[in-house]
């Protein structure tokens, strides 16, 4: 019976002793083992498995599959008959502080504004619960926030019980029940009576806070973000030191951080804009430098370590300047050929006639119209040779 499991029977059970009926591996050839009674609780309703050891045997994994408890183990036990388990009590205790508190904070939304779960994620470093509304406001998170955390100043015990389907008329649930056979509830008294698999302390105060952190949308619904207990703790500390440091490089105190941030978000803005302006500038200095270049229709240029933006900007600019012209410009950048094809407005011979012959012989892709073409590849030719190949792709005069 589900009820007679070690982690149901007193959650706080940090070792016990018991006989392995099974061990196996599954289908990956991970090791597990199966024991007449276990402590380990399973992955599952939204709680994460518990870790410790089987006979000092680190226990990574414990799932359930099939109405067997599997204990998924880094090496074999070599058919020990009995064992002494140990949970990892730090990370049982936070679950168990996380679990209780989304039922807490669950159930302020639903007492407050009727607002109902119908999710919930315990991770690694923060908890969240999806709720089945639209929008949240930040008086509404607020509000509920400071009804959790009343309830675990409280201190009200948090019970289980165990009933069978008939008796379920007899209790006001926040939902519906998922099982029919070997129901238990947890039950916050005058708060909160709900449908649980999960491990939970013996009283809210256990909790000891709640911190709501962020939310998100998440398709019609809005997920809700938040800590308990000692991770409320960690929060601080790791937003403390964040806050500490921004402090410290922009030389300003802790409460002036937010403005000092605005104002050189604002200077750095103003920065771009300025460098865009004499990229642009430096850019048509450059086309009318290339412009001089001219043989026969073509102006062609190598370069090294120059992206694919700043030679599609040059071709561009190349191309509005004179409109009876054929551009051809490669970059070799590292392990990587890039180049650009572009046709001035009077000229009708079609650029993808470049990319098609260019293609294969640097493993290349790209894209572009007839009237301009862009691509990259490996340098398995080097970037003259890919210039002379581009020029010979449309039979246009080359120098000697």
């Amino acid at each position: 019976m589900l009820k007679n499991r070690l982690y149901y029977e007193d959650p706080y059970q940090k070792q016990f002793r018991t006989n392995v009926i099974k061990e196996s591996k599954d289908t990956e050839g991970n090791p597990y083992v199966v024991l007449e009674n276990t402590a380990f609780y399973p992955t599952g309703g939204g709680q994460p498995h518990d870790t410790g050891s089987l006979n000092g045997i680190h226990v990574v994994n414990v799932e359930e599959e099939h109405g067997e408890i599997r204990h998924f183990i880094k090496e074999s036990l070599e058919c020990e008959d009995e064992v002494k388990g140990e949970i990892d009590w730090e990370r049982r205790f936070d679950h168990m502080q996380q679990h209780a508190g989304q039922h807490i904070l669950t159930a302020a939304f639903v007492e407050l504004f009727d607002f109902p779960t119908v999710s919930f994620h315990l991770g690694r470093e923060t908890v969240s619960i999806d709720i089945d509304v639209e929008s949240i406001t930040i008086e509404q998170l607020n509000a509920a926030e400071l009804l959790a955390n009343d309830i675990i100043l409280e201190d009200r015990p948090i019970e289980t019980k165990w009933i069978s389907e008939g008796e379920l008329i007899d209790y006001s649930l926040r939902k519906d029940v998922a099982v029919t056979d070997e129901i238990r509830l947890v039950i916050i008294p005058n708060y909160d009576t709900n449908g649980c698999g999960g491990t939970h302390p013996s009283s809210t105060g256990q909790v000891r806070m709640i911190k709501i952190l962020h939310t998100e949308k998440q398709k019609q619904k809005v997920r809700v973000h938040f800590v308990c207990g000692e991770r409320v703790l960690q929060q601080l500390e790791q937003k403390n030191l964040e806050l500490t440091t921004a402090s410290k490089l922009l030389s300003v105190p802790e409460a002036g951080v937010a403005i000092a941030i605005e104002k050189l978000l604002q200077t750095n803005h103003s920065h771009e804009k300025m460098l865009k302006e004499s990229k642009e500038l430096i850019l048509a200095y450059e086309a009318k430098a290339l412009l001089t270049t001219q043989e026969h229709g073509v102006i062609k240029a190598v370069y090294e370590n120059r992206n694919a933006q700043e030679l599609q900007k040059l071709a561009r600019v190349l191309v509005t300047e004179t409109e009876d012209v054929y551009i051809f410009l490669v970059s070799e950048n590292e392990r990587q050929l890039h180049f650009v094809a572009a046709r001035g407005a009077l000229n009708s011979i079609s650029m993808k006639q470049v990319s098609a012959n260019v293609f294969p012989l640097i493993d290349g892709k790209g894209g572009g119209s007839d009237a301009f073409v862009q691509g990259a590849g490996k340098n398995l030719i080097s970037a003259i040779e890919l210039l002379s190949v581009m020029q010979e792709s449309l039979n246009l005069r080359t120098n000697s």
